[in-house]
């Protein structure tokens, strides 16, 4: 049921972007397959030329493989999603070329996530579910940052494995200063050689 509405709203999105078309043409016969973790639910996009093909239950061989939990992939609606996988919170593995024209198509067929919901479910429940996700991925992200801080002082002053920044930016300043004075250095005994064999 969900799945049809999903491709009823995809299908409204490529009819009307003819960037989504020609993508879809260039795409044909590919596949991408996105793994929910912690779900155990997949959902395989399939180019069929001059349409998009929502399936779960497509045994075919993917072309590409988008791996996220459930928030991270939310995330990808909301976010560029190169930014969602570069921080590493989804994994897209296969084939780099297919992949890049599958995310084009995605940015281009994002829904307005609280629109589609609300012909679903409602527009105050759909809003409502936006506000939550909403505030699910920043408290995500900013428990996030903050752990990773936590552990980077730990490892920092406790531990004493990583360097202080500032520490590390002054001994980066005197090498570059020790490198200065050897080039000038070099350039002297170079021109004083010069001098000798005239």
């Amino acid at each position: 049921m969900i799945t049809e509405r999903i491709q009823a709203l995809v299908d409204q999105k490529i009819e009307g972007s003819p960037r989504a078309r020609e993508l879809l043409a260039q795409l044909e016969g590919k596949r991408m397959r996105v793994v929910v973790r912690y779900l155990d639910k997949e959902l395989v996009a399939r180019s069929m030329g001059g349409t998009l093909q929502l399936s779960r239950d497509d045994s075919g061989a993917e072309d590409v493989r988008l791996t996220g939990s459930p928030l991270a992939l939310l995330s990808l609606l909301r976010e560029d999603a190169a930014a969602v996988i570069r921080r590493g919170d989804v994994a897209l593995t296969g084939d780099a070329e297919i992949g890049q024209r599958f995310q084009e198509l995605a940015e281009l067929l994002r829904p307005d996530l609280e629109a589609g919901l609300a012909q679903v479910i409602g527009d105050v429940p759909a809003f409502g579910l936006g506000s939550l996700v909403r505030k699910a991925l920043g408290y995500g992200r900013a428990a996030a940052a903050t752990q990773a801080a936590n552990v980077g002082e730990y490892l920092t002053h406790e531990r004493r494995l990583l360097v202080p920044r500032a520490e590390g930016r002054q001994f980066l300043e005197e090498v570059d200063a020790l490198r200065e004075s050897t080039d000038r250095l070099v350039a002297r005994v170079a021109s004083l050689e010069a001098r000798e064999d005239t």
